[in-house]
């Protein structure tokens, strides 16, 4: 099921360290001593993409925001849409919150966001979860991935984006046509009685072409991966992942001996976080995160 029960969040705007305002929200309780997981979202998600996750842990703080060109947040220069600029708006969050440490949840984009944390400042870092990312990427997701963002999209009616969500979703199976609703509003948005991307248009220019992809080697991050090392970590897998391939999540076991992994059946890239596979990996690390503090 991807169509969450309601949940209550709590807003908010913060500012970047560039002075950008940028928008989050949390919900769960903050005395609850349990350790917050920090949700990092896709690289053209935002936060509405963990409501399904939030509606499953309301017993603990959950905190998300929208990165800087998505969602809510402000749009700013095409260059600073970056994991590293990134990385410092999600610092400046914590700070912010007054969160010292967290837990983070990372789904692809935000997987590499918190490989790149984990390196440069592991003492914000009580543990990890990679939702199907790793430290080494397919060429065929990326390519996927170029195509999409490049395309402009507009619907008429939330109906009809969501029937055309479920027909370029193959890979994605188990969800009833109001989850297909539920889902398509979390990827899109209302403006002018149209429905578009729920990004900046410009974040296109941020990310790699497919001709660039075809003939350039792709970065590989298993020094930054290695600094999970010491602290609980797991990978979700979707079953029909294009992007995160099994042999590298063997080789990501390999590296991290402790490694939670987990197989999400009828999934693709990426996972919604919701289902048994994915609650049982990220309980699993939370615990973990729990009885370490």
């Amino acid at each position: 099921m991807t169509c969450a029960e309601r949940v209550d969040w709590r807003e908010f705007h913060f500012r970047a360290p560039d002075g950008l305002e940028l928008f989050g929200r949390e919900c769960g309780r903050r005395e609850s001593g349990l350790t917050p997981l920090l949700c990092l979202a896709g690289l053209t998600r935002n936060s509405k993409d963990f409501e399904p996750l939030a509606a499953k842990m309301r017993h603990r703080l959950i905190i998300a925001f929208d990165y800087r060109g998505r969602g809510r947040s402000h749009y700013a220069h095409p260059a600073t849409y970056t994991p590293r600029h990134e990385l410092a708006d999600c610092l400046a969050l914590m700070d912010h919150l007054h969160i010292d440490k967290a837990c983070l949840v990372g789904t692809s984009r935000g997987g590499i966001i918190a490989m790149l944390m984990a390196q440069i400042r592991g003492d914000r870092i009580a543990g990890a979860i990679l939702n199907d990312i790793g430290p080494q990427l397919e060429t065929e997701g990326l390519l996927r991935i170029a195509r999409v963002i490049r395309q402009d999209v507009e619907y008429r009616t939330w109906e009809q984006a969501a029937r055309e969500l479920r027909a370029g979703s193959p890979e994605i199976s188990g969800l009833t046509d109001s989850d297909w609703l539920c889902f398509a509003r979390r990827l899109f948005k209302e403006q002018a009685g149209t429905i578009i991307r729920d990004y900046d248009p410009a974040l296109a220019l941020s990310f790699p072409s497919p001709e660039q992809l075809s003939r350039e080697a792709h970065p590989e991050l298993w020094t930054e991966f290695s600094a999970f090392n010491e602290k609980p970590c797991a990978v979700l897998r979707g079953e029909f992942s294009d992007l995160l391939s099994e042999a590298t999540v063997r080789d990501m076991a390999a590296v991290h001996k402790g490694l939670i992994t987990a197989s999400v059946s009828g999934r693709g890239h990426v996972p919604f976080l919701d289902e048994p596979e994915s609650i049982a990996a990220v309980l699993g690390v939370a615990e973990l995160c729990d009885s370490s503090n």
